[in-house]
């Protein structure tokens, strides 16, 4: 097998090749996208080999390029639509929720919308306003569409082929301050054989508490189950992967076996992705919890300037906190 050592970031542009090479029927667009490979290089070197009909440098207006991306998928393409940054996105959330997402349902499934809505999300990396946001629970939120997030550069490199192979909608969100991890990525994977897409997975086995988390705070969930080893607290990891639907089988056996869990992600904690995790858990596991679910999250604030967004990121710190309480009960 050929097992390379990738960035994260790498691991999707090998992705989006390997999608282009396979159908032609798949495009790329988006602002910035071609020539100059993507404000975070994803796209690097895909217009030069595929050509600028499949690889489309876009005006800087996001709802166009969704609603031209419906259209291409109803006429059987399968567009690939980079938003340049989260912050970005809301003008064409209108196109999402009220075309993307309802096509299919309107048409009593005689039509599909096989699109990917490519999304860099998150903070951590010192950008100014709109460039550093969480936007998951307003698309996990609405029906029809899927959302998912890669946390790895192999996780990258199968999903992002998963999505596109997809005949549905799928919001396809990228930790961007993670581009930069490396990790050993199998390219000759079939993808028949891969995890499935709109699974959960457990990253690290544990007997004392669950700890939750999906896309860049996967990594920081697993730097608190190694610290908090050396206290002699051994700490499940569980990495969801898929926001709509969730998968929260491998949760539920989880919190079964530990008796707590912690649910980390960076949106604020109000109405987000934690708050539904959390009913969810106490509905199924109500007599194995030893204490509540917690929630370790952003704050119920605007994304903060750059200068102070390490005070609002979870954190080691905070994640190992929050367990430390579950154990307080």
């Amino acid at each position: 097998m050929a097992t390379e050592t990738l960035t994260l970031g790498k691991a999707l542009n090998t992705g989006l090749r390997r999608a282009l090479e396979n159908d032609p029927k798949v495009v790329i667009m988006g602002e910035d996208v071609g020539k100059l490979g993507g404000v975070f290089r994803i796209t690097d070197g895909l217009q030069k080999d595929f050509g600028d009909q499949r690889v489309i440098d876009t005006p800087l207006a996001e709802s166009g390029i969704i609603g031209t991306a419906v259209g291409l998928a109803i006429r059987g393409f399968r567009p690939i639509c980079e938003i340049q940054f989260d912050g970005f996105v809301y003008p064409a959330y209108d196109q999402i929720v009220s075309q993307v997402a309802k096509m299919h349902y309107r048409s009593q499934g005689k039509v599909t919308i096989p699109m990917v809505i490519r999304i860099p999300y998150g903070g951590g990396i010192g950008a100014v306003e709109h460039h550093s946001e969480s936007p998951e629970a307003y698309f996990a939120h609405t029906a029809g569409l899927k959302v998912v997030t890669c946390a790895n550069p192999q996780d990258a490199y199968v999903m992002i082929q998963q999505a596109i192979a997809s005949d549905d909608p799928i919001v396809f969100l990228e930790p961007k301050r993670r581009y930069w991890e490396k990790g050993p990525v199998d390219l000759d994977a079939p993808l028949s054989g891969a995890y499935p897409l709109h699974s959960a997975r457990v990253v690290r086995p544990g007997t004392d508490a669950t700890v939750l988390a999906y896309g860049p705070m996967v990594r920081t969930a697993l730097d608190a189950a190694t610290a908090a080893a050396e206290d002699g607290r051994e700490l499940e990891v569980v990495d969801l992967r898929t926001l709509s639907p969730l998968d929260l089988t491998a949760v539920y056996e989880s919190v079964r076996r530990t008796g707590r869990c912690v649910v980390v992600h960076e949106a604020p904690g109000n109405l987000g992705l934690g708050s539904e995790i959390a009913a969810r858990v106490t509905e199924e596991c109500f007599y194995s919890l030893e204490s509540p679910v917690l929630r370790v999250t952003g704050f119920d604030t605007p994304y903060p300037a750059s200068r102070v967004e390490e005070e609002y990121l979870p954190d080691l710190d905070r994640v190992l906190d929050a367990v430390d309480r579950t154990f307080g009960w």
